[in-house]
C-alpha cells in the first residue's frame, strides 16, 4: 500500500476511536502517532515531536493561571459580584450569567467557568423564587461561547493556529478570534433572552441544591486571601497584555509560562495543584495529532482526501460552500465528541482542501475552531453542559430544542463574519 493509503487508514481508525471512546482519547492520538512512525510514513524520530511543540508549552501554562483563579476564589469572586450586581429578574440575571461566564471562560478553562459559577447561581435563583432550569443551561452556553473569543480561551482555537504555524502559515493573533467570537457571543446571549429561554423547562430545583448551596457557601469562602487574588488578577492581566502585543521578545508560551511560574513562587497556587490543573488529555492529543498531520502532509493524504472532496462537491466549488460544509461536519462531529480531537481530526484535511482550491486556509480553520466549539445540541458535547445537567434537571430533549437553533444562528453568524474578516483570496 502506498504511504497516503496507510495514513488514511491510520486516520480513520483514530477517528473512530474519537468518536466512540473505546480507549481514553490521549492514547488514541499517541497511538496514531506511534503507528506513521512503526509504518514509516514519517520517520520514528518524528512520533513524539508534538510533545516539544510551543503550543503544548501554551496550554500548560495557561491551565495553571487558570488553576490559579479557581484555587484562590478570584473567578468565583468576579462571578458573585457581577451576577448579583445585575439584579433578580430573570432576562437580567440571564445577562450577567453569561456575560460573566464568557468573559472568563476566554482566558480561562470553560468547565472550572462553569463549575465555579455554579453554585452561585443555584443560590442566587433560590433567594429569587426562580428555577434553576432557567439560569444553568444559559451559563454553559455562554461559558462555551465566550472561549471563542481568544486564542487561548478553548482548545481548539489553539489547535487551529499551531496547525496552520505547523503547515507553513501565518497563525492567528491572540485576539484574533474576537472579531467571530465577540458577535457570537452576543448572539448567544440575545437568542437564549429573547428565544432559548422559551425553550428551558421550568423545572424545580434538584436535589443536589442542597449540595450546591453548601459548595455555594464554600466559594465564597475561598474569596478571603484578596492579597493572592490581586496578585493572580494582576498576573492574568500582564500575561495577557504581553500576549496581546504579540512581542518577539516574548512568544505566547513564554508569557504563559513566566506567569504560570510566578503564581507558582508566589504560592498563589502550590505545586501539586498547578500539575493538577493541567488537562493531560489536551496536551498529549494535541500532541499526537501533529505528527498525524505531518504524515498527512507527507505522504500525500490530505491531498488525496481534498481532491475526493473537491469532486464530491463539483469539481470547483465555491470556497464559501466548502467551509459551510467544513462548519456543519465539525459542528456535528462536536455534538458526541471532544471539540479538541474534533478540531485535531479536521484542521489538517481542511487545510489541504483549502489548498487544492488555492483558497486562504485561515478562513477554513477559522470555521473549523468556531464550529467545534458550538456544542450546544446535547448534554456530552461540552463539559459545561454536563455539569449543569443534574442541577438543571435536564433531559436530553431540552439540550436539542434549545441548542439547535442556537448552532443555525452561529452558523449563519460565522459564514456572514469569516469571509469578511478572512478573506479566501487575495
Amino acid at each position: 500500500m502506498s504511504p497516503a493509503v496507510v495514513t488514511l487508514i491510520i486516520l480513520g481508525v483514530v477517528a473512530v476511536l474519537f468518536i466512540t471512546e473505546i480507549i481514553p482519547l490521549a492514547i488514541s492520538a499517541m497511538g496514531g502517532a506511534i503507528a506513521c512512525g512503526i509504518a514509516g510514513v514519517i520517520p520514528v524520530k518524528m512520533v513524539f515531536s508534538g510533545l516539544s511543540n510551543s503550543t503544548v508549552v501554551l496550554f500548560a501554562g495557561m491551565f495553571v493561571i487558570s488553576a490559579a483563579m479557581f484555587h484562590t476564589g478570584l473567578a468565583q469572586l468576579i462571578g458573585i459580584r457581577v451576577v448579583r450586581a445585575m439584579g433578580t429578574g430573570e432576562n437580567s440575571l440571564m445577562a450577567g450569567t453569561m456575560i460573566i461566564a464568557a468573559a472568563l471562560s476566554s482566558v480561562s478553562s470553560n468547565t472550572g467557568t462553569t463549575a465555579a459559577l455554579l453554585p452561585v447561581i443555584i443560590g442566587i435563583c433560590s433567594a429569587a423564587h426562580i428555577p434553576a432550569s432557567r439560569q444553568l443551561m444559559p451559563l454553559a452556553f455562554g461559558a462555551g461561547a465566550g472561549g471563542i473569543i481568544t486564542l487561548v480561551g478553548t482548545p481548539p482555537n489553539i489547535i487551529a493556529s499551531g496547525t496552520l504555524k505547523a503547515a507553513g502559515f501565518q497563525g492567528f493573533g491572540f485576539f484574533e478570534f474576537a472579531w467571530i467570537g465577540i458577535p457570537l457571543t452576543i448572539a448567544t446571549i440575545l437568542y437564549m433572552m429573547f428565544i432559548g429561554k422559551r425553550f428551558l423547562p421550568k423545572a424545580d430545583l434538584s436535589d443536589d441544591v442542597e449540595i450546591d448551596e453548601d459548595a455555594a457557601a464554600e466559594a465564597q469562602a475561598a474569596t478571603t486571601d484578596t492579597h493572592k487574588q490581586i496578585i493572580v488578577g494582576c498576573t492574568l492581566i500582564a500575561v495577557v497584555i504581553v500576549m496581546a502585543l504579540d512581542l518577539k521578545a516574548f512568544p505566547l508560551e513564554v508569557a504563559a509560562v513566566i506567569g504560570a511560574l510566578f503564581l507558582v513562587l508566589s504560592k498563589c497556587v502550590t505545586e501539586k495543584e498547578a500539575y493538577a490543573g493541567i488537562d493531560w488529555v489536551t496536551i498529549f492529543l494535541f500532541a499526537g495529532m501533529m505528527p498525524i498531520a505531518t504524515a498527512m502532509e507527507k505522504s500525500g493524504a490530505g491531498k488525496l482526501i481534498a481532491d475526493v472532496v473537491v469532486g464530491i462537491l463539483g469539481g470547483t466549488p465555491s470556497p464559501l460552500f466548502v467551509t459551510a460544509v467544513l462548519f456543519a461536519l465539525s459542528c456535528g462531529l462536536t455534538q458526541f465528541m471532544s471539540n479538541t480531537a474534533a478540531t485535531a481530526l479536521l484542521a489538517p484535511i481542511g487545510i489541504s482542501i483549502a489548498q487544492g482550491l488555492g483558497a486562504n486556509p485561515q478562513a477554513v480553520l477559522m470555521a473549523i475552531a468556531v464550529a467545534a466549539s458550538c456544542a450546544f445540541a446535547t448534554p456530552v458535547g461540552t463539559p459545561p453542559n454536563t455539569i449543569v445537567l443534574g442541577p438543571g434537571g435536564y433531559k436530553f430533549i431540552d439540550y436539542m430544542k434549545a441548542g439547535i437553533p442556537l448552532i443555525v444562528v452561529c452558523f449563519v453568524v460565522s459564514i456572514i463574519i469569516i469571509p469578511i474578516v478572512w478573506p479566501f483570496f487575495g
